[in-house]
């Protein structure tokens, strides 16, 4: 089961479907995997404090996940996205809100799942992982400009 909470209005002022597209994302990065998610659609203040409390970065980013522990299963975890970070990086890197929430969304979901991107090569088979997922969603490759920026 996906639950989305929604704790910022902006998510749904700018994208009335957000809460779909949230889920049909999570859905589809859990494939066959059994187990629910939370996804929170968070303003930029919220992510900053949990980032500050579990990471020691006292900054905002885009998407943050929080395993669960075993003991808690079939939670997995949850998802945390802030609104004004994904919103301007969205707009930054030429992609559309629904597209860069989609993406979103599937990356923090692996990460649940297990998935990390913490050398070349895991960052490799995450990106291959993702860009399948998307694909199936109808996203287009979030990872294209830079791949042509490289060649």
């Amino acid at each position: 089961m996906i639950e989305v909470e929604i704790d910022s209005e902006a998510w749904t002022e700018a994208l009335p479907e957000a809460a779909a597209i949230a889920e049909r994302a999570a859905l589809a990065a859990l494939g066959t995997v059994e187990g629910d998610v939370v996804v929170l659609l968070a303003d930029d203040a919220a992510v900053q404090d949990l980032n500050a409390r579990f990471r020691d970065k006292d900054r905002p980013t885009n998407v943050l996940s929080f395993p669960a522990a075993e003991s808690a299963l079939p939670h997995l975890g949850d998802v945390v996205l802030g609104y004004a970070y994904c919103a301007a990086e969205a707009q930054a890197q030429g992609k559309t809100l629904s597209d860069h929430l989609s993406h979103l969304v599937v990356h923090g979901v692996l990460h649940l799942l297990g998935r990390d991107h913490e050398d070349d090569a895991e960052a490799e088979e995450m990106e291959a992982e993702e860009r399948e997922i998307l694909g199936e969603l109808g996203v287009a490759d979030p990872y294209a400009a830079e791949h042509e920026g490289a060649a």
